[in-house]
C-alpha cells in the first residue's frame, strides 16, 4: 500500500508541475489557458507540492492571493495527513 501511495503522489505532483509549465507557456503565447479550477483540482487530489513548486519555478500565479496562500496551506494539510497515516 505504501508503494502505491507514494507512486501516486509522485505521479500526481509531476503532472501538476508540468501542468503549471504548460499553462505558463500558454500564457506567454496568449493561447487558450488551463483553467484555475483544473489547477486547484490537481492540488486537492494530492498535487499541491507540484503546483507550489511550479508557481515559483516559473513565476506563475504568484500574484494570485488564493494560490499564494491556498496552495501552501493545502500542501501542509496533505503533509500532515501523510505523516498521520505513516505514524498511526
Amino acid at each position: 500500500m505504501d508503494t502505491i501511495l507514494m507512486s501516486y503522489l509522485l505521479i500526481i505532483n509531476l503532472i501538476a508541475l508540468l501542468t503549471m509549465a504548460i499553462d505558463k507557456q500558454k500564457a506567454r503565447r496568449r493561447k487558450q489557458r488551463i483553467s484555475e479550477n483544473s489547477l486547484w483540482f490537481l492540488s486537492v487530489i494530492g498535487g499541491a507540492l507540484g503546483v507550489w513548486i511550479g508557481m515559483y519555478l516559473w513565476r506563475h500565479k504568484t500574484k494570485h492571493r488564493q494560490f499564494v496562500l491556498g496552495v501552501p496551506i493545502l500542501f501542509l494539510i496533505q503533509a500532515a495527513l501523510l505523516l498521520y497515516y505513516y505514524f498511526s
